[in-house]
């Protein structure tokens, strides 16, 4: 997977709660060049109380006199939806992702519908059940860090490493450490587990996107890191790739204008494709870290090089001076790089004004 720069098309609740959307959302996902789509798992009522508040940004994207438990009981997949969306997904080749809210979800995703790796939403970081029981299966994880501190980050980690190598031991925030401290606790984590920097603001300032945090992550815990986008557009995702992140993850839509809380922070169809081929054409043009021509370039050496070239006529026996010798363009000619050895040798025969000198 890290071969290459992996897309991440973020469906997430963009279907609205209907199975119909979200199968067009599988198909722009397929279209723009995606390797996997993401969408969200979660039962409402294990998620959010009665009086949990709304985000700012979902109360001008959603109905304002509804609550949290209300908006997301409305955008519930249930296990059905998920075994179909996951099925036109394999007919379709792109990967199934989602990110699990509940313990529920987690056993839903990992064991009955054996999805390749596990998506930690930004929220979920300071959950030390949900991290647990995500490790615990033994699957691959992405942990977004969204409104983290880097201690935050490394005791999620120190979690999800004991889940991983101990998942029978008795869990204490002793024994998350000693399992992050331990030299497998180190490999479990680098083998399994992708970080991305993340800002969880929809949609996000890019004064607050800081993508030198990406550096930032990969040099504290040696694992690698990518980035989950929220800004407007896609030159973040891009900038992000030339940086280094293995993985993007990018919200979008089938329309910006539907209602629901995400849809307006969240990429259009053509705008999801451009993205893509911006990044892949990015993958190509970071190349390798070696400095030497490209064969593409080689055969414009001669065209815009020079040549050591007699500035006017010049006799047999007659010395190169700065009057008599300049340099012009061929470039197929003795290199300039030897315009000072020549001075005070001697012509081995006439030239003619602009004509090659030779050794």
């Amino acid at each position: 997977m890290l071969n290459k720069t992996y897309l991440i098309a973020e469906a997430g609740v963009n279907h609205n709660g209907s199975l119909k959307m979200a199968r067009e959302l599988v198909d722009v996902a397929v279209t723009s060049g995606a390797d996997a789509i993401k969408f969200q798992t979660f039962i409402s009522n294990k998620l959010a109380i009665h009086s949990a508040p709304k985000a700012e940004y979902q109360h001008q994207t959603t109905d304002a006199s509804e609550s949290q438990l209300e908006m997301l009981q409305k955008l519930e997949l249930n296990e059905k939806d998920h075994h179909i969306l996951i099925e036109y997904c394999d007919q379709k080749n792109i990967s199934f992702l989602s990110s699990p809210f509940d313990l529920e979800s987690v056993d839903l995703l990992a064991n009955r519908l054996n999805v390749p790796r596990i998506k930690i939403p930004s929220g979920e970081i300071t959950n030390p059940l949900l991290l647990l029981r995500i490790a615990q299966t033994g699957k691959p994880s992405i942990l977004s860090t969204g409104m983290s501190t880097l201690s935050e980050v490394e005791t999620a980690l120190a979690i999800l490493a004991f889940g991983y190598i101990l998942p029978n031991r008795k869990p204490s925030l002793r024994a998350f450490q000693e399992a992050y401290s331990s030299a497998t606790g180190q490999a479990a984590l680098k083998d399994k587990v992708v970080l991305l920097h993340c800002t969880t603001e929809y949609p996000t300032p890019f004064t607050d996107v800081n993508l030198r945090a990406m550096d930032t992550l990969r040099e504290a815990f040696g694992i690698p890191v990518g980035l989950s986008d929220h800004t407007p557009g896609i030159v973040a995702s891009i900038a992000a790739v030339a940086r280094g992140a293995v993985i993007i993850e990018k919200h979008f839509t089938l329309d910006r204008n539907l209602p629901g809380p995400d849809h307006q922070a969240s990429l259009e169809p053509e705008e999801l494709k451009t993205m893509i081929q911006g990044v892949r054409q990015v993958e190509q043009a970071l190349g390798s870290p070696l400095k030497t021509p490209a064969s593409s370039e080689l055969k414009n050496l001669t065209v815009a090089r020079r040549s050591l070239v007699a500035a006017c006529k010049i006799q047999k026996g007659e010395l190169f001076t700065e009057h008599n010798l300049t340099v012009k363009r061929p470039g197929n000619g003795v290199s300039p790089i030897f315009y000072w050895d020549q001075l005070g040798k001697v012509a081995d025969r006439n030239y003619k004004t602009d004509e090659l000198i030779g050794f």
